[in-house]
């Protein structure tokens, strides 16, 4: 998978919960609220980064001043604070708050986002386990030792707090608010899940199975979204689960195996079972800990009488 506060207003999608919510039509400003996601994807997919290479990742190559680990780190955190700014701006313009695109300042790193994390580690650790019990996973010996797994456990800790941040904010943050209002909640988070999934056949190792994972991971934290009302749960999730992979169970992440993980692990056996190059999110059994996953975020967080997201503010927990 690695690759604000709520609004007083009402928005003009709301309509009397007796009528129940209005079904999406292509009426201009629901025309208006795709080109809008459109434009959007495309200036933080394909220009922003551009820019942070220019200003960023060319510069300290060139000196040699940070070493290629830190600035991952380092991209991942400019990569987000230009996301964050550009999401604020539009907010303005449209007179919301950030809360509205699903990141309310007010629930950062509350309950939502440790329960999130909780899970996101109980997910890794069983499907780690299933590969495991069928021969296809060892945890090897320890490659580091002392006050390096400390350092380093916490690097990659940091490291994918950034990602699940820049990443969930990205999908599934102004892009699938403003489709909403276009499209309807679940259209617009297939299509964001889609994109979400084909961006990762960049990573070196990545292949159709693996991208078909992280899209169908993709729904799952769109579904998160939906019954919590915020992005919190997903990104704990998202950045736990990717921790356990890259760091405490040491096997490819999405087909990069970075440096600083806690042992020589060995994945071994058919692709079906491994993920192969990919890593365990393209075993069969990632399906089955992403379906595992989505039936207890439904137990967690039920149904909610009120309009989907996207049509209300968001819910503060």
């Amino acid at each position: 998978m690695a690759f604000g506060e709520a609004s007083s207003e009402i928005l003009p999608a709301v309509q009397p919960e007796r009528e129940g919510p209005k079904k999406p039509s292509l009426g201009g400003d629901r025309v208006i609220s795709i080109w809008k996601a459109v434009a959007f994807l495309f200036v933080m997919i394909e220009v922003a980064p551009r820019i942070t290479a220019i200003l960023v990742v060319f510069p300290l190559n060139h000196r040699g001043s940070v070493s290629p680990t830190w600035l991952l780190l380092l991209v991942e955190i400019v990569n987000f604070a230009v996301l964050l700014g550009v999401s604020l701006f539009i907010s303005r313009l449209e007179s919301r708050s950030i809360a509205e695109y699903g990141l309310p300042v007010g629930s950062a790193f509350g309950r939502n986002f440790w329960l999130g994390s909780l899970m996101g580690l109980a997910e890794v650790s069983v499907l780690i386990g299933l590969i495991a019990v069928m021969g296809g996973y060892s945890f090897g010996a320890l490659a580091l030792e002392g006050a390096a797994i400390a350092g380093w456990g916490l690097f990659h800790l940091l490291l994918f707090a950034f990602v699940g941040l820049y990443e969930e904010f990205l999908f599934r943050g102004y892009p699938q608010r403003a489709l909403c209002e276009g499209i309807g909640f679940w259209p617009a988070a297939v299509i964001l899940s889609l994109v979400f999934g084909s961006i990762h056949l960049t990573n070196g190792g990545e292949n159709w199975i693996g991208a078909a994972s992280v899209a169908t991971v993709g729904l799952v934290f769109a579904f998160t979204l939906k019954r919590t009302g915020n992005l919190w749960y997903a990104i704990g999730l998202h950045m736990s689960f990717d921790w356990g992979e890259t760091f405490l169970y040491s096997v490819p992440n999405s087909g990069e195996l970075l440096r600083g993980h806690l042992s020589n692990a060995v994945l071994q056996g058919p692709a079906w079972l491994t993920g192969g190059t990919v890593g365990p999110e393209g075993s069969v059994f990632c399906f089955v800990t992403m379906g595992l996953q989505f039936l207890l975020v439904m137990w967690l967080f039920p149904a909610q009488k009120s309009e989907p997201w996207g049509e209300t503010p968001a819910r503060q927990s």
